[in-house]
């Protein structure tokens, strides 16, 4: 298929965004009233409040951080104010973020209380998008793009048709040098063996089996009720028919389409570093989580099939849903943005759906809210390892 002219911001570090965000980010949850009043002052700004941040450590710490300064320097994002409660951690953050060149500025409450703190992080934020209001789209390639996918309330439909649906564009666009990325690693179980011998290399392979061997053993194994902790298949997945976590795992793997392969297994927010093409990313299967990890990682679109209906969005990247569940078109159409329906009655083929993804993708980067960002679907959920200090 032909395609599109598309555009988007080219930013300091030479990545590409598809939006352009000022964003208020929180160091903690202490923090989350004083950003939150800054995005009321400042129209065009959003906060991206959460629930952690204190008396963390190790590399529970560790995630934390590249999480909160991958979320500052995904390339959607222009401009960043980072407001914490004490200074160092802070600084931590802003100085981050401010390798990749862009606008940051940090404050802290301490010592300044939080009208003072948000007056002055409400100025500078109203500079920061004044400044942003004016940076200028420029065309973009293929290439440019980095394209996350999870899927969520899966069903019978969605290793069908919606995960299909990603799998083509990703045989299709991985060729043509985008950055993709699949993960919620609980949810492969019983479908290990496709997933590692998808690996690009034995090696790859080996690391990608010890990432999910890691999380049976350490998590499920050892904290589990009863199967998977009555959490794998989900009420959803099973109200949609899927009875086993294998048949969930199988539909899962059709995202990753018929030829490619990932070459590299992530830690969880962890920036892809070996070039264009698929990666694995260890993540939760938990929605909000996931694609919050993803978004830290510098992927700017998300693909999200739906059987039953999840409505999972997320502030700084739009997220596209994609269904192939009739019911679900009719009774939550508001929350889908490509139906793909027409696959299960043989109206549509799965080559079909895929370039109707890659039209919806290019016409989100140009500008196309997404059902989640009309909605107003902002979740932002930082993932936690282990209990804090």
């Amino acid at each position: 298929m032909a395609h599109q002219r598309m555009t988007g911001w080219r930013r300091e570090n030479g990545r590409v965004g598809v939006r352009n965000h000022v964003i208020i980010l929180p160091l903690d949850d202490l923090s989350n009233a004083a950003c939150e009043a800054v995005a009321n002052n400042v129209k065009g700004t959003l906060a991206l409040p959460h629930a952690y941040g204190r008396l963390q450590f190790g590399a529970d710490l560790d995630l934390h951080f590249r999480t909160l300064i991958g979320a500052g320097s995904n390339p959607n994002v222009a401009a960043v104010i980072v407001i914490g409660i004490e200074p160092q951690w802070t600084g931590r953050v802003v100085e981050g973020i401010r390798k990749t060149g862009k606008p940051v500025e940090g404050f802290w409450i301490e010592q300044h209380g939080d009208i003072n703190t948000i007056a002055a992080a409400s100025r500078k934020a109203k500079e920061f998008v004044q400044w942003a209001s004016e940076l200028p789209r420029e065309p973009i390639e293929i290439g440019d793009l980095w394209i996350s996918t999870k899927c969520g309330e899966s069903d019978t439909t969605t290793g069908l048709a919606s995960c299909p649906t990603v799998g083509n564009m990703y045989d299709k666009w991985i060729p043509e040098g985008i950055y993709g990325v699949f993960g919620e690693t609980s949810e492969i179980t019983g479908g290990e063996h496709i997933c590692k011998a998808r690996a690009a290399s034995p090696e790859i392979g080996e690391k990608w089996y010890t990432m999910w061997k890691a999380y049976q053993d350490d998590v499920i194994e050892a904290h589990k009720t009863d199967d998977l902790s009555d959490s794998q298949p989900t009420k959803g997945n099973i109200e949609g028919g899927l009875t086993t976590i294998e048949e969930k795992a199988l539909g899962n793997l059709e995202k990753i389409g018929r030829n490619c392969t990932f070459i590299d297994a992530l830690e969880p927010a962890e920036a892809p570093a070996q070039g264009p093409g698929l990666y694995y990313m260890d993540t939760s299967s938990a929605a909000g989580e996931c694609v919050t990890l993803m978004a830290a990682a510098g992927y700017v679109i998300h693909t999200f099939p739906t059987g039953q209906g999840n409505v999972c969005g997320n502030p700084i990247v739009p997220v596209i849903k994609i269904t192939g569940n009739p019911r679900t078109v009719r009774t939550m159409s508001e929350h889908i943005d490509l139906d793909v329906s027409g696959i299960l009655r043989r109206e549509m083929t799965i080559e079909q759906a895929g370039d109707a993804l890659i039209d919806l993708i290019g016409r989100t980067a140009n500008g196309r809210l997404t059902a989640t960002e009309a909605l107003g679907h902002r979740e932002f959920v930082m993932t936690k390892l282990y209990r804090s200090a």
